[in-house]
């Protein structure tokens, strides 16, 4: 595993230097002198999304920065973001980020719908998913940069997220015991922020390399049963057919969660989903299937 992370960590640098090249599968296979086959197959392996996907989504991240933070020309920006129009690139925009550039330009927040991938070269093994449940701890002040290393890797499932609106709400779930982390290392393999009194979790992430461990289950079984009041959790994510979504809703309802009402937050389309404690034993009906990747809404 350790000598495939570091083919898609020297893809990952490949794609982060020639981002303005629009490098596909490839280009990125010749360059690296490796089979394509494995090259996708190790890539999305490990990231959970295809090169074309984590491609287009960097991109129009930048897109968005510059479409913020310069005064080019929107069909200029669509250019360097590898589109032949503005029209597509206006398609693309939109079907990610919910507004059209021009808006998004004046409306002058910038948000990153992808940021840059960092894996770990050698990440340790946790013993296994007996212990994992034992192994989650309330987070601390001196967490915060493994934690936000993790935010980082998974904020493609938390759209709109401001970066510095968020650091002070996880200080405030810290220092209110409402942050949870689980650790590897010095790695944040899973953290969650909750809300006992109602039960809503606000934010759950997983690290990427270790999806399919049962992690996000091990943080739903320990908010049932040891630290909220209500009868049930709940998390919003993305509605059903939002081409922004890389997995995160069908993670969630792998978790046995249910589908709730329609939302709108930070004036972006979501849905609620809603988790029963059940009566007869946790884990008979739900949580039997491996998560593919944490998810929640912050």
């Amino acid at each position: 595993m350790p000598g495939n992370i570091k083919n898609v960590i020297a893809a990952i640098d490949y794609i982060e230097n020639h981002l303005h090249e629009k490098p596909d599968l490839d280009t990125i296979a010749e360059a690296l002198h490796y089979s394509k086959y494995h090259l996708h197959r190790m890539f999305t392996g490990t990231v959970g999304l295809t090169i074309q996907t984590y491609t287009q989504r960097r991109r129009l991240t930048e897109a968005a920065k510059l479409l913020v933070f310069s005064d080019k020309p929107i069909l200029e920006i669509a250019l360097a973001a590898g589109y032949e129009s503005q029209q597509s690139f206006t398609g693309s925009f939109r079907a990610m980020y919910k507004k059209a550039p021009n808006q998004y330009r004046e409306e002058g927040g910038f948000y990153p719908l992808q940021l840059r991938y960092v894996l770990n070269e050698n990440p340790a093994n946790l013993e296994g998913e007996d212990c994992w449940r034992q192994k989650i701890a309330y987070a601390t002040e001196a967490d915060i940069p493994e934690w936000m290393e993790l935010v980082h890797l998974v904020i493609d499932g938390f759209p709109h997220l401001d970066e510095g609106q968020y650091l002070g709400q996880l200080r405030e779930y810290i220092r209110n015991r409402r942050a949870l982390i689980l650790k590897d290392a010095d790695i944040a393999a899973g953290i969650m922020a909750f809300n006992e009194m109602t039960g809503s979790i606000d934010f759950l992430g997983v690290h990427p390399q270790y999806r399919k461990k049962g992690i996000a289950k091990a943080f739903c079984e320990k908010a049932l049963h040891e630290l909220v009041c209500s009868e049930a959790i709940t998390v919003t994510t993305f509605r059903e057919g939002d081409k922004a979504d890389t997995g995160h809703r069908e993670a969630i309802k792998s978790l046995g969660f249910a589908e709730a009402e329609l939302l709108v937050e930070f004036g972006y389309p979501t849905q609620k989903f809603i988790l029963q404690k059940p009566k007869s034993g946790f884990g008979s009906q739900v949580l039997r299937k491996e998560e593919t990747e944490g998810t929640g809404h912050e």
